[in-house]
């Protein structure tokens, strides 16, 4: 959701440098696996810093659910969730450049973001995420 380092240099100057960038909260916290969208009182139960994070404002939740929408589409095209999806296109997106390393505080999220890489997203399906994303994300 953050793509500053694409317009800031950052990612062009790790590519030209052959530098590899990790992607941090590659699920924007949990935001993208669409379970907040879904059920927005879930929001209620988030503790630590990550409660105060703007991503969980109603604002917030209505600016990303056309990406939500979308995530989850292609989740039900390939199988897989929609948190699988969005890993899938950060891992893809910008070729080996970026990686991510998702958080998991139980085991089934660590077996689920393992199965992101069990499938591939077309190319038109990478830019139209890409797209989607530039306009959803953070301002």
């Amino acid at each position: 959701m953050d793509r500053r380092i694409e317009r800031n240099g950052i990612l062009d100057t790790a590519k030209e440098l052959g530098v590899a960038i990790i992607a941090y909260s590659p699920l924007e916290q949990g935001l993208l696996s669409g379970k907040f969208h879904k059920n927005p009182e879930l929001i209620k139960g988030i503790a630590g810093p990550r409660r105060l994070s703007g991503s969980f404002k109603p604002a917030s939740l209505q600016r990303t659910q056309p990406l939500i929408d979308r995530l989850d589409d292609l989740a039900g095209k390939y199988g897989a969730s929609p948190s699988q999806v969005a890993l899938n296109w950060l891992i893809h997106a910008n070729g080996e450049t970026v990686f991510a390393i998702p958080g998991a505080s139980k085991p089934h999220h660590a077996e689920e973001n393992v199965r992101a890489m069990t499938f591939a997203l077309l190319p038109d399906e990478l830019r139209e995420l890409a797209e989607l994303s530039e306009l959803c994300g953070r301002r």
